[in-house]
């Protein structure tokens, strides 16, 4: 019987089959302990914070302080990721976070942390974590087979919640026992593993085909893509709003410990404990919900407990009772964001994976960190027990959003499809060459025309996430058999980049546009270059940035549509 149940763990779909790849299991056994100092240094923040000042005001802050730089960065630290090696990228941003625990530390030991001074430094290391999060979340699907992807993503969570079921218990211990100077030590010592894991790897990666996007160019591509994919833009709204009417059991706790318990630090890092450990159980159980609910089912399920929960917090005065719900709260809320991150994995390509994941990140943390300043500061006019009834009333009514926005069905990863062969040129072109104009003509049925159009619109939202823009589709008045879709892209290696983003999802509905065609001639496809005489400079003698290791395609046999 154990033995079966230890192969199921780790079979295929187990919640440990991630962990039979060693490079994984590696990365993640070291941010495990890059975690758990993480959850020392923001207990020891909170505390620190609530014996330097009695604003709820203040407190509340320090949770801003860490998640607002992963809203504030999130766009561009995924656009890096995609950009540049996410190895190097992560060991970037974890150097960027030791040097700001370890200047904390220091700062602390000679007693020369203020509030102000606390708050910049906690936004430091959040800024630090910030750069980090898309690259090793986006380098994940390169650690461990896309069928134990979704298993990755929730130990990745569930490694994320161990360190806040113990490192909080240790925190206030530590606290309790040395200050916060020690727990402020103890983060920086604890970053250590994870640089020499990382330092350790020997990432492979093809080299790309064509060269990297400037960042400004990567954000506006990744910002596009969102726009125009209705999956990831609804479930990073849901993401937002649940971070918000949530954030007030985190950013609060600390005043529940002191105010509405009456207890100290080692209290108030057992009560984070709690919730830590429920969210380890919510996380083992991702699979289960998958499988026996809907995605829309299991959020709306997950806030309404969340909201009951939180309820009971706010009128509890039993440090058991509060334990107990903070326990049912970390699970409901581990199993909801575990499902939000899972639906952004698993409908963003490779090409935008990290930026996908950034605005995932940024969604999540902004939500905390505007929810946290909101509940803090009602939490100062009203008191402690109102804002975190409050806070649970907005849970509960969070579900309303299913009306307007249902959450997607969530299915296997959207992998990217082959590449099509560079088209037909017998124009000398530079990578800056453009604005190109693509048009595409179809013969459709007259019977089956609105049928096309309703597919086109789709195909529509398929060409302006990968970067097209200016798209219409049109009807010969003289010839209404014929169909012309039209488009732009900025440059000719814009339109490269865009022909190489396709996923087998956009291709199977290009197909599907296709299949619309009559006649004994195939669709027909012009591309145009339109400023024939020169490229996007503005005169003729101005120098052209291409160089000699920039890809441009040669004559060949276009393949596919565009």
């Amino acid at each position: 019987m154990a033995g079966t149940a230890k192969r199921g763990l780790f079979s295929g779909d187990g919640i440990a089959a991630p962990l039979r790849h060693a490079l994984f299991r590696r990365i993640w056994l070291a941010s495990l302990l890059s975690n758990l100092g993480l959850m020392i240094n923001g207990v020891g923040a909170a505390w620190a914070m609530t014996q330097m000042t009695s604003s709820a005001d203040k407190v509340a802050l320090v949770q801003t302080a860490l998640m607002l730089p992963i809203m504030l960065v999130a766009m561009p630290a995924g656009a890096i990721a995609d950009m540049y090696d996410r190895r190097l990228v992560a060991l970037a941003a974890l150097g960027i976070g030791l040097a700001g625990a370890t200047t904390l530390a220091a700062l602390a030991h000679f007693g020369l942390v203020t509030p102000n001074t606390l708050l910049l430094f906690c936004f430091v290391i959040g800024t630090g974590m910030a750069l980090f999060g898309p690259s090793w979340q986006a380098s994940v699907s390169e650690q461990v087979p896309a069928e134990t992807l979704p298993a990755a993503v929730a130990l990745n969570g569930i490694s994320y919640n161990i360190a806040r079921s113990f490192g909080p218990a240790v925190g206030g211990i530590v606290v309790a026992a040395a200050g916060a100077v020690a727990a402020f030590a103890a983060n920086a010592v604890l970053y250590l593993p994870l640089l020499i894991v990382l330092l350790l790897w020997r990432r492979e990666s093809e080299p790309p085909r064509l060269p990297p996007e400037r960042l400004n160019r990567a954000i506006v591509s990744g910002v596009r893509y969102i726009t125009n994919s209705p999956a990831i833009r609804i479930v990073l709204t849901r993401t937002l709003v649940t971070g918000i009417a949530g954030s007030s059991v985190l950013a609060l706790m600390p005043l529940v410990a002191r105010d509405l318990l009456h207890s100290g630090a080692e209290t108030y890092g057992l009560l984070l404990g709690a919730f830590g450990i429920g969210a380890v159980i919510g996380a083992l159980n991702v699979g289960i919900a998958r499988q026996r609910l809907s995605s829309e089912a299991a959020v709306r399920l997950c806030a309404m407990i969340m909201g009951v929960a939180m309820a009971v917090i706010a009128i509890s005065r039993s440090p058991l009772l509060t334990a107990a719900a903070l326990v049912i709260a970390g699970a409901v809320w581990m199993l909801a964001i575990a499902l939000f991150n899972i639906g952004v994995q698993l409908s963003a390509p490779r090409w935008v994976a990290g930026r996908s994941l950034a605005a995932f990140q940024a969604s999540i943390s902004g939500g905390i960190a505007i929810g946290s300043w909101g509940w803090g500061h009602v939490a100062d006019l009203a008191g402690v027990a109102p804002s975190m009834l409050l806070s649970g009333l907005a849970m509960l009514a969070s579900p309303v959003l299913a009306f307007l926005l249902p959450m997607p069905p969530v299915g296997t990863r959207t992998e990217d499809a082959e590449l099509l062969a560079d088209p037909e040129v017998k124009l000398a072109l530079t990578s800056r060459s453009g604005p190109v104009v693509i048009e595409i003509e179809y013969r459709i049925d007259a019977d089956e025309a609105r049928a096309f159009h309703n597919v086109m619109q789709e195909v529509q939202l398929s060409r302006q996430r990968n970067g097209a823009y200016g798209w219409s589709i049109a009807r010969d008045i003289a010839d209404p058999e014929l169909w012309t879709e039209r488009y732009h892209c900025p440059t000719w290696l814009d339109y490269l980049r865009q022909r190489s983003r396709s996923t087998q999802d956009d291709r199977a509905l290009h197909r599907r546009a296709i299949a619309f065609h009559r006649g004994v001639d195939p669709i027909r496809v012009r591309r145009m270059l339109e400023r024939p005489f020169g490229s996007v400079r503005w005169k003729e003698e101005s120098p052209d940035r291409t160089t000699a290791t920039e890809v441009l395609p040669v004559a060949g046999v276009s393949g596919g549509s565009t």
